[in-house]
């Protein structure tokens, strides 16, 4: 048997999210595109140099830490949501975050970097990052090698293509109109895609029950109507 050294990583920076908690944060990258969140790099990397022609790209991918699921250990075997919660496959199989270095990947939309006194940060998009991730490693994507023409995604299905109904009560299309003007956020819009998602477990599909998501600092109270999204009510926590 090969012994191998360990190794190991400290984070590099650390994502501020719009999804402060997992619940409504979207299964994969890219669905939600009103989602944003900022990367700030951490020290020594907050270099300006260690980032430069990184502008040049559309998107990035960050390698991260699960950070929330480390105390819970790993899993051999998953249920994936995938596959309703009701059928096992190897974690290898998975994207689930019960991995035996708890590493994830994404790809986001880079949309700028910023220089705040000496913080230095990546402004990120249609992502699907909690808040207070680690961040690993940053690298650039690359169009020609990193899509694949023809790959199979096996048991893992293309986004949904039900069109839902997302409907806004006064007071919570109120409350979006007066929060857009304050701090340039597109809430309605995240709103709207992040319920188009479904965040709901699948074995809760059939149910109209309400209930929270917070988004940013704000708690949004919703329920579902068959194939439509009824959003209550937003207050600030």
């Amino acid at each position: 048997m090969i012994e191998l050294p360990a190794h190991s990583i400290a984070p590099i920076g650390i994502i501020h999210s719009c999804y402060p908690e997992k619940f409504g944060i979207p299964r994969q990258p890219g669905l939600v595109r009103s989602s944003t969140g900022r990367l700030e790099l951490l020290p020594p990397c907050n270099r300006e140099e260690m980032v430069r022609g990184l502008d040049a790209f559309s998107h990035i991918w960050i390698h991260f830490l699960f950070h929330e699921v480390v105390a819970e250990g790993w899993r051999p075997t998953v249920r994936p949501p995938w596959l309703g919660g009701q059928k096992r496959v190897g974690v290898f199989a998975s994207r689930s975050p019960h991995r035996p270095n708890f590493m994830g990947l994404s790809v986001v939309r880079l949309t700028g970097i910023s220089k705040e006194g000496k913080g230095l940060f990546l402004e990120i998009a249609e992502l699907d990052l909690l808040d207070k991730t680690p961040v690993l490693d940053i690298k650039p994507y690359v169009p020609y090698s990193d899509s694949v023409t023809g790959a199979s995604a096996g048991f893992i299905p293309p986004p949904e293509s039900v069109e839902r109904h997302i409907l806004f009560s006064e007071g919570a299309a109120d409350f979006c109109a007066t929060y857009e003007l304050r701090t340039g956020r597109r809430l309605k819009a995240l709103i709207a895609e992040t319920l188009g998602q479904d965040p709901r477990p699948a074995s809760q599909r059939r149910q109209t029950r309400e209930y929270g998501m917070l988004l940013w600092e704000l708690n949004v109270r919703w329920q579902a109507r068959g194939e439509s999204f009824q959003v209550l009510s937003i207050s600030e926590e």
